[in-house]
């Protein structure tokens, strides 16, 4: 397509309008004027941590059901509909949060928001459509998880490493909790948390934010508010010493996960925990942020080397508590209990002797060319903006993250690696290779047409 150059205009940094509809709704709007699309987002401050035991999974299986229809709006017509006006749709459930978005050209927007607005507030289906679609909901746990043996160890780990906290709890839920599910159990989900307070539309593109305002006050401001329900602390409980679990499942190669847990970052107010959590995903950074950083370069080359493949990555930010993973797949010849100690024996390095100012500048300028990378993305953009929302952090936390992390000294990360991967944090998870029976034979897969970004 051509475009006049006079429209590929670089937007401004801060060009971030906001808005509060009097349903206590929160609109989000950035100008991108470089090509005639629009993403138009909603996102629910609410996921798989918003659960309780028994109904595990009911978040996603509730984004699955939003694409089954309205009063006005029959089941599988929203998709029909957005592939006519020339766009693509999809959703996705984190534990923190759901996501529904839309990519279209800038001229359909009153129409994507007319079709969202609709199954936000009007969602209805009958029981038959919930039966049906739950059975793909099941064959995707099956694809993606008990099919997938590192899937597997990290929903075990998972499970194993959390007492309190319901990041316990998988995002697409526990087999025999599907197994019992029942359609009133998505309908309440819905009536306790799909309300205008809980939720943000994005909408990043070649728009007028007064424009999109008018919009939405015209289709998601007549939604009627509702009281959300009171979130109560479920805060992890200091853990007494290590945890080891070991996972059999078919496979290949052994692996390794070390799961430490580490500090949330919940904002830019300088504070030691805040500056931690930088720290350590410098360190993360620095052990795996680039070809031959330094996990690469000490236990996967050479005659003697340890591992195929090596991994580390700290979580950084989420309405729950967050960690650091260690991974790895054994060479052959060599143990996962081998390899679990040199890939602590990396940090412990890295806090006796620190890192260079050669190594904290690749990482960090690495970050910074990501950063003005993604701003090429209109999808990137509004992910980043609704998902820091979610999380409670400001909408520019992209922008400032990137300062902040060029801040961080080799002193902090130093420091950091000394503090935090000590045994009393850490849950080790072990993956047992096993023959798969000759005679196992999986039945051909159910199509899974939504729902493709559980995380």
């Amino acid at each position: 397509m051509c475009v006049s150059p006079l429209v590929w205009a670089q937007p401004a940094a801060n060009s971030i309008s906001t808005y509060t509809l009097p349903n206590g709704m929160t609109l989000v709007v950035k100008s991108d004027r470089r090509a005639p699309t629009v993403v138009h987002m909603l996102w629910l401050r609410v996921g798989s941590m918003d659960e309780v035991d028994g109904v595990s999974g009911v978040a996603h299986v509730l984004e699955h059901m939003l694409f089954k229809g309205t009063p006005s709006v029959k089941a599988g017509e929203f998709s029909r509909r957005v592939a006519a006006l020339g766009g693509r749709e999809n959703a996705f459930t984190s534990q923190d949060y759901t996501g529904y978005f839309q990519q279209i050209p800038a001229h359909r927007l009153a129409d994507v928001m007319q079709l969202e607005a609709d199954r936000f507030a009007n969602n209805q289906w009958a029981d038959e459509e919930f039966v049906k679609e739950l059975e793909v909901v099941k064959e995707e746990r099956r694809m993606r998880t008990d099919d997938n043996p590192r899937a597997l160890l990290y929903e075990q780990l998972a499970a194993v490493q959390f007492a309190a906290s319901p990041y316990r709890r998988p995002i697409v839920g526990w087999m025999e909790d599907l197994d019992a599910m029942k359609p009133d159990d998505a309908r309440a989900f819905y009536k306790q948390w799909y309300t205008p307070s809980n939720a943000v539309v994005v909408v990043v593109g070649d728009v007028q934010p007064q424009d999109v305002h008018r919009l939405a006050l015209m289709h998601y401001g007549p939604i009627a508010a509702r009281t959300l329900p009171e979130r109560k602390p479920r805060t992890e409980p200091t853990q007494p010493g290590m945890r080891r679990l070991e996972v059999k499942a078919p496979a290949e190669q052994a692996y390794v996960a070390l799961s430490f847990k580490v500090p949330t970052f919940t904002g830019f107010d300088g504070s030691p925990q805040n500056q931690d959590a930088l720290a350590l995903t410098v360190l993360a950074a620095v052990l795996d942020g680039y070809s031959s950083a330094r996990l690469d370069r000490a236990l996967t080359q050479g005659p003697d080397r340890l591992a195929d493949s090596v991994g580390a990555h700290n979580g950084l930010s989420g309405r729950g508590p967050q960690t650091f993973v260690l991974e790895g797949v054994p060479a052959p010849g060599k143990s996962a209990h081998d390899l679990e100690r040199a890939l602590r024996e990396q940090v412990a390095r890295v806090a006796r002797e620190g890192v260079s100012d050669s190594e904290l500048r690749r990482v960090k300028n690495q970050w910074e060319a990501a950063a003005v990378y993604g701003r090429d993305s209109l999808f990137n953009q509004a992910r980043e903006m609704g998902s820091f929302w979610a999380e409670g952090l400001p909408l520019d936390t992209n922008d400032r993250l990137i300062t902040a992390l060029q801040a961080i000294s080799a002193e902090q990360v130093r420091s950091v690696a000394s503090r935090y991967f000590g045994d009393d944090a850490l849950t080790v998870a072990h993956l047992l290779p096993q023959v798969r029976p000759a005679a196992f034979a999986r039945k051909p897969a159910m199509p899974v047409p939504h729902g493709g970004a559980v995380r």
